[in-house]
């Protein structure tokens, strides 16, 4: 059947037995040993879209609120203990992994996101029914009126969202940027007393330290640590307790309070009720807030994944003020070739991430008075930033950052050849001057320090102290007009 046949890695794709369910439209066919019901089978047969499926964070976030949400209303006298208990196992199989066969729906799907809201109903139902002895399929215990209780799959769905994002960047990305922010700093350190030739716009610049560079690179992965813990901050309102419209109908006032009080302590990340529930469902302009963060990282990553490719180009023909680890061979047709494939997946990635935010982007404004319409492929688009950004960057770690060398005399080297060492002798000598003075050297194919000897420009020992390359990475030096030093530049330039 079509239908068992979407059902990838489930035993209900290796049967062809099947069950009759009803719901509100009439009878269709389940896999006879499959955990979803009727709802679930006519969204596979409705969105044969794409192989595209929901994430496992989402998957472990419908758990947990259906989990949370039995116990609280058994708490709150709105559930017999059985039926909760029952759910409460089985929502806890969910949590864990055991069921995830069971989610075949279609990432393109009905834009609530209803679909996968039921997918998770008619699971829990059916495993919670077979815990007390039901047949699957008998709804022993309910779908809509036990395990959806309280909710409606435009609460339910962005709220899940939100926990599977703050928990994945709680759990996975920052830990992630901080092993990376512990390597580029640690290169920092080590590559500080290393003088290398700065560039702006492609083209020589004055003299920086390679651990300045790095050091710059570090900070940008802690500003991107911060800008992570803020997409938690904004992602910590959540829509719960609003129900179909905002409204809260056919959900008790203490309900979502305690659910996410119940959830925030097992994930780890704060929740609470949104302040207000319309804006809270009618708008995501928090998952559009989280990706923007997400994305920034994204520019941040790949600014420096291509400076490193850069300053490894090579490796003799190139940059070559570092040495990449060599990771694989780099060309099926040129022996000995090695590329820097590691910052090369990560740029990839950033692409992604770029790309993803903005389908985030078009999708918080699809939103027709109550509802956000396009909040499966808001919350794809998310988790899979998210987990992009964290894998790609223990990746960049460890499978580069961490092995890269200085190729000292390489940096030394290309520094004394450098045009842009006439900066440091304007402040002296005058803007006008020391420019001739570049292009002098230019012309005559030798340095900026062997013109200004021959020239008689400045005495040796004040030349020396000017054209000292560590003194160019430190601030202060010379300060001065463009001028330069009037009472002396007669008797130099004589």
């Amino acid at each position: 059947m079509k239908k068992a046949s979407r059902t990838t890695g489930t035993a209900a794709s290796m049967t062809t037995s099947t069950r009759m369910e009803r719901d509100t439209m009439g009878e269709l066919p389940v896999p006879s040993n499959a955990y979803y019901g009727v709802q679930t089978a006519r969204a596979i047969e409705n969105f044969p879209i794409s192989s595209l499926r929901i994430p496992r964070a989402m998957i472990r976030a419908m758990g947990l609120i259906k989990r949370a949400a039995a116990s609280v209303n058994h708490s709150l006298k709105l559930l017999d203990k059985k039926p909760a208990d029952a759910i409460v196992r089985a929502a806890t199989e969910v949590v864990e992994g055991r069921l995830d066969a069971e989610f075949p729906v279609d990432i393109f799907q009905t834009g609530s996101g209803t679909s996968t809201n039921m997918n998770t109903n008619e699971v829990i139902s059916n495993r919670a029914t077979e815990l007390l002895g039901g047949a699957r399929g008998s709804k022993l215990v309910h779908p809509n009126d036990h395990v959806n209780l309280g909710q409606s799959s435009n609460d339910v769905v962005p709220t899940a969202i939100h926990i599977a994002a703050s928990e994945t960047i709680q759990r996975q990305l920052i830990p992630a940027l901080t092993q990376l922010h512990k390597a580029l700093n640690g290169k920092a350190r080590e590559f500080d007393k290393i003088v290398k030739i700065g560039r702006t716009h492609l083209q020589d610049a004055t003299p920086v330290r390679l651990g300045q560079e790095f050091g710059g690179y570090a900070r940008q992965i802690e500003l991107g640590i911060a800008r992570m813990k803020r997409a938690q901050a904004a992602l910590s309102e959540v829509a719960l307790g609003g129900t179909a419209v905002g409204t809260g109908l056919n959900c008790h006032p203490k309900f979502a309070g305690k659910v996410m009080a119940i959830i925030s302590k097992e994930t780890g990340c704060a929740f609470k009720e949104a302040v207000n529930h319309f804006e809270g469902q009618s708008a995501q302009d928090s998952l559009v807030e989280a990706s923007g963060d997400l994305r920034t990282l994204a520019v941040s990553l790949m600014k420096i994944a291509n400076d490193i490719r850069w300053l490894g180009s090579g490796p003799r023909c190139g940059l070559g003020e570092i040495n990449l680890p060599e990771t694989q061979p780099g060309s099926s047709i040129m022996p000995g070739k090695v590329n820097p494939v590691i910052a090369e997946s990560v740029t990839m990635v950033c692409a992604q991430v770029i790309g993803n935010d903005v389908t985030i982007t078009v999708g918080g404004q699809a939103a027709n008075f109550e509802l956000i319409v396009m909040l499966p492929v808001m919350a794809y688009n998310l988790l899979q930033s998210i987990e992009l950004l964290a894998t790609a960057s223990t990746n960049f770690a460890v499978k580069c950052i961490d092995g890269i060398k200085a190729n000292e005399e390489r940096c030394k080297s290309l520094i004394e050849e450098s045009l842009a060492m006439c900066t440091a002798l304007a402040p002296v000598i005058g803007y006008e001057a020391a420019a001739k003075l570049a292009k002098d050297a230019y012309k005559s194919g030798k340095t900026v320090r062997e013109v200004a000897r021959e020239q008689n420009v400045l005495p040796e020992k004040r030349l020396t102290q000017l054209l000292d390359p560590w003194r160019m990475t430190q601030a202060g030096g010379p300060v001065g007009s463009a001028g330069g030093e009037t009472t002396t530049r007669p008797a130099h330039r004589a």
